[in-house]
């Protein structure tokens, strides 16, 4: 029997449009098969939250409200679905960081609030923060990871090279700075999360900041700077 147009299903099951249809008629079946695969990415995140890093695609689809041939439907497979989670797990990362960066405008408030904001994602979403670590073996969370790190590093390069600036001061070391900045606190995050947070995210924050700002400030005070600009940002502090 000849399959007629009307026989012709998408992967979910819905009637997919062929090519010979409206365009208009394609790109509303596209976007509701982009708002599905949303739904099911939401679906996966809260399974993570309610069974922890090691949540498997059974407990996915129960949490969806599907089976698991739905969901194999939009993802080829479980680590297909595990990248797609990462990626809401790194946006998260970045909504948090990016606004803090650009508010202060004093650099030690900058550095403070770079680590504060990092931390406060891990205290506000251990599990899926662990679940990063616990997927990290994996080339695609990797490059997720990398590409966040990349990301947040180049607009503190910015921020922190038109601090140098506006003091008068090379904004060369800007882009390490920032680089350098975003793998330690990084660094020190993975710890704090994997050991259950075992300092207080304002306690950790402040010793960050001041190891961090006692090497920026080195440099601040080695340059050829009047004495009121060095010591600016003490102006400030309590």
């Amino acid at each position: 029997m000849r399959r007629t147009s009307t026989d012709v299903n998408g992967p979910d099951g819905t009637p997919e449009p062929p090519t010979a249809r409206p365009t208009g008629r394609r790109d509303r079946w596209a976007g509701h098969r982009e708002q599905r695969r949303q739904e099911l990415i939401g679906a996966a995140v809260q399974a993570l939250l309610r069974h922890g890093p090691t949540v498997d695609m059974d407990q996915v689809a129960a949490t969806a409200g599907v089976s698991k041939p739905v969901l194999y439907r939009y993802f080829a497979d479980k680590a297909q679905l595990w990248l797609a989670v990462s990626e809401v797990v790194a946006a998260r990362v970045v909504d948090a960081v990016a606004p803090a960066v650009e508010r202060v405008r004093e650099e030690r408030a900058l550095v403070e609030a770079t680590i504060d904001a990092y931390l406060s994602v891990i205290e506000s979403e251990p599990t899926l923060y662990r679940f990063l670590l616990h997927e990290a073996g994996h080339p695609g969370i990797q490059q997720v990871v990398a590409g966040t790190s990349r990301q947040v590093a180049t607009g503190l390069a910015r921020v922190i090279g038109d601090r140098l600036r506006a003091l008068g001061l090379d904004a060369g070391p800007a882009e390490p700075w920032a680089y350098g900045l975003v793998g330690f606190v990084q660094a020190v995050g993975d710890w704090w999360a994997t050991h259950g947070q075992p300092i207080r995210r304002a306690a950790l924050t402040d010793y960050l900041t001041t190891l961090l700002w006692s090497g920026i400030e080195g440099v601040r005070r080695g340059a050829d700077l009047p004495h009121e600009l060095t010591r600016a940002h003490e102006r400030i502090e309590p």
